[in-house]
């Protein structure tokens, strides 16, 4: 269980991973089902809340010559992350734009019990959804 966590933290922030597939590993070595939804969801959206972190801290040095986004670049993101409001958290989950998503919700201070809401709601969703595919596909195959 403590290597899912870990796995599925490490997904959640800005480094790759895939906890997905350990997590279909763990379940076709008979890990209970309400255990490992848990361990992956806590893990993915703490690294997601570790992202939002980051974006808070980082809005602090948006003058600076060396952010990594200029001021029009975030005057862009926030019209966007204004448009679709917070619950394009929903999509933290997606590869590609989810860490990116989490960051914003961060940089526009977005509160924290909501950010938690919303990625535990995209995460824990689309764990539950993985753990039903493993069960449905993979099972003659685990054993």
């Amino acid at each position: 269980m403590l290597s899912l966590f870990m796995i599925a933290l490490a997904s959640a922030t800005l480094l790759p991973g895939g906890s997905e597939a350990w997590l279909a590993r763990q379940w076709c070595q008979g890990g209970a089902l309400p255990a490992l939804w848990a361990a992956a969801t806590a893990g993915n959206v703490l690294g997601s809340l570790i992202n939002v972190a980051l974006g808070r801290y980082a809005r602090h040095f948006q003058d600076r010559r060396w952010f990594p986004v200029s001021p029009r670049g975030l005057a862009r993101a926030e019209r966007g992350y204004r448009r679709f409001g917070e619950a394009s958290l929903l999509l933290s989950w997606a590869p590609v734009i989810g860490d990116p998503l989490t960051v914003l919700a961060g940089i526009f201070r977005l509160p924290w019990w909501r950010a938690t809401l919303w990625i535990l709601v995209a995460k824990g969703g689309r764990y539950a959804l993985v753990l039903a595919m493993a069960e449905a596909w993979l099972a003659p195959y685990c054993g």
